[in-house]
């Protein structure tokens, strides 16, 4: 049996060989892939078109403007001379954000009495851009509001120098977003080339007119199952490794917790994805077929993984249904290791689930495609 296995393990790899551009895909293509996608989302939100008109032409809203400059999420400030330029520039998507000053701003920020007054009007259609736009200006009106409120009570700043606020951030100490984004890219990028590779492994056979073939040789469908897979866990977990690599070394993502339990776990979560792509393999007639049954099947998992929508956020029977997505919990034990060095005592749960999801779809996946083999 070990022998016919190994035939068809070689078998395989010969293809691998002749088709080159497949295994290239599968290791190159992932990982390109979650460098270009990490370095694009992992930044912080900058550089974002503003307009301005100011009807006031003061010192007070000069200062303004720089103050907005230098938040960070703006480029330099345009000028403009009337309302009618910036609604032309929100249709045309030319700007993210407008301000206008009023004509009394200065006169009002003076004034021991009077309310200053800011409009500002945001791009909803480009929401992620907006919220960063929000965000910025409201610090910035904050800190105005309580200069101002320091200076109408007579007071300054030095009274307030004995409150001291102290903010500890666990796991993520810089608030950085690519220690968020890149170990989730780095989970579903696995997923994708995992479930691809293991969609190919009978349809590619079935297109090329090599199925029947392989179905009349002396081998159980065991056997062609398992000679299947064997060369899509040794890419797939190739692949893993040199992803998890690159977000280490690329974006300063912290292996904190045990390095063996992680690809201990990986390999199990590996097994999972590769029941679902057999499946989808058997289900398909020609290569394109899986292909389109492998997005399907992998932006429906990516939905409820917690990556693009927290799953806390959803409604209850959204969240049961998540509960049954191993990349749901592949992602959490992921993100557990890698940032917070937890380990089976915290994972447990998520592990737990996993296995179960595994022995469930592996039970389900191995009964159907040997029976359709047969």
């Amino acid at each position: 049996m070990l022998r016919r296995i190994w035939s068809l393990v070689i078998k395989e790899f010969l293809h691998l060989r002749n088709d080159w551009w497949l295994p290239a895909f599968m290791l190159l293509g992932g990982a390109t892939e979650l460098l270009l996608v990490g370095w694009a989302t992992s930044r912080p939100i900058t550089n974002l078109p503003i307009m301005v008109l100011d009807h006031d032409r003061s010192a007070a809203s000069r200062q303004l403007v720089v103050a907005i400059q230098n938040t960070g999420a703006f480029r330099q400030p345009e000028y403009v001379s009337d309302m009618a330029t910036i609604e032309d520039a929100l249709d045309r998507g030319a700007i993210n954000a407008a301000v206008v000053v009023p004509p009394d701003f200065d006169e009002q920020m003076a004034s021991l009495t009077g309310k200053p007054t800011l409009f500002v009007i945001l791009n909803g259609a480009e929401s992620t851009p907006a919220i960063a736009a929000k965000r910025a200006i409201e610090g910035l009106v904050q800190d105005m509001g309580q200069r101002i409120s320091l200076r109408r009570l007579g007071l300054g700043s030095a009274k307030f120098s004995g409150f001291d606020p102290s903010l500890r951030v666990w796991f993520n100490e810089a608030l950085s977003e690519s220690l968020y984004t890149t170990p989730a890219e780095l989970g579903l990028m696995l997923e994708f080339t995992v479930l691809l590779f293991a969609a190919l492994a009978f349809s590619r056979e079935r297109e090329l007119g090599t199925l029947e073939q392989l179905l009349v040789m002396p081998f159980s469908s065991m056997e062609i199952i398992i000679g299947k897979s064997i060369p899509v866990i040794i890419v797939g977990f190739t692949d893993f490794l040199l992803m998890l690599t690159m977000v280490h070394f690329a974006f300063g993502v912290p292996v904190r917790g045990s390095l063996p339990l992680l690809l201990v776990l990986a390999f199990g979560y590996l097994m999972v994805e590769l029941s679902k792509g057999l499946v989808v393999s058997v289900l398909s007639h020609t290569q394109h077929q899986a292909f389109l049954l492998v997005m399907l099947v992998g932006m429906t998992d990516f939905m409820f993984t917690g990556y693009a929508a927290p799953v806390e956020g959803m409604p209850q029977a959204l969240q049961w249904v998540a509960n049954a997505i191993p990349a749901h919990h592949w992602l959490t034990i992921l993100r557990g290791i890698l940032l917070k060095g937890a380990g089976l005592d915290v994972l447990w749960p998520n592990v737990l689930a996993l296995m179960g999801l595994g022995l469930v779809i592996g039970t389900f996946s191995l009964r159907f495609v040997r029976r359709a083999l047969d």
